[in-house]
């Protein structure tokens, strides 16, 4: 009997907030026209893949994408709230640009990727996130071992994840690509390997959107 889980990880379809380069992080902004379109091109490719089970952020971006592919491949998709994207605090709503205007010192040590430094008015430190989506994964390898299953998250979860497959550091610059609505895969091996098959499948796309901080 095999314990293999593998997991196909896909970030949501764009939106206005992704196209005007605002930080979302738990701000609930629905797909627009591209994304929606980006979610039923991912749809019709995952259609030829076999899912035992299907999850995704409570939040609408992530949910109305699993819901199109859902349709596709006839699973509905488990909200879990703890894929959200990392809370920003005072920098949802704003672009980058008015994020480094307003809160200078606390968007040095964001751009630096410090750990432990929580953002103001709420956010969250790199540490706590990275945290919550590691347990995430945990309950996830709990209950689907030996199984594929489907996540729909966010850009900044696909970070997370990405680094704990390939044992990137938190601190490190990102030199990887998570492009709206591509297709990552990754397997998990008992008794804690993740290890990653394919990042960044997009060529259903034509083109898709990819910010360096992603939200």
């Amino acid at each position: 009997m095999t314990h293999t889980l593998r997991l196909c990880l896909v970030r949501h379809g764009e939106t206005s907030w992704n196209a005007e380069h605002r930080l979302q992080g738990h701000t609930d902004i629905p797909l627009n026209a591209t994304g929606r379109a980006q979610a039923e091109a991912t749809a019709a490719l995952l259609a030829e893949h076999r899912f035992d089970a299907a999850y995704t952020s409570d939040l609408a971006r992530a949910a109305d994408t699993a819901r199109a592919i859902g349709h596709r491949i006839g699973l509905i998709a488990h909200p879990l709230p703890a894929l959200r994207e990392r809370h920003y605090g005072a920098f949802q709503g704003l672009t980058y640009e008015e994020a480094q205007a307003r809160h200078p010192d606390d968007y040095a040590l964001f751009k630096a990727r410090h750990p432990d430094h929580p953002l103001p008015q709420g956010g969250e430190s790199l540490s706590a996130f990275a945290r919550r989506i590691a347990d995430a994964l945990d309950t996830l390898v709990q209950r689907h071992s030996g199984e594929q299953i489907l996540v729909v998250a966010h850009g900044g979860v696909l970070d997370i994840i990405y680094r704990i497959a390939s044992g990137r550091p938190l601190s490190a610059p990102r030199d990887f690509r998570i492009p709206n609505a591509a297709l990552n895969w990754l397997r998990h091996d008992a008794p804690a390997r993740w290890s990653i098959e394919q990042w960044a499948e997009e060529t259903h796309l034509g083109s898709a959107r990819d910010e360096l901080a992603n939200s």
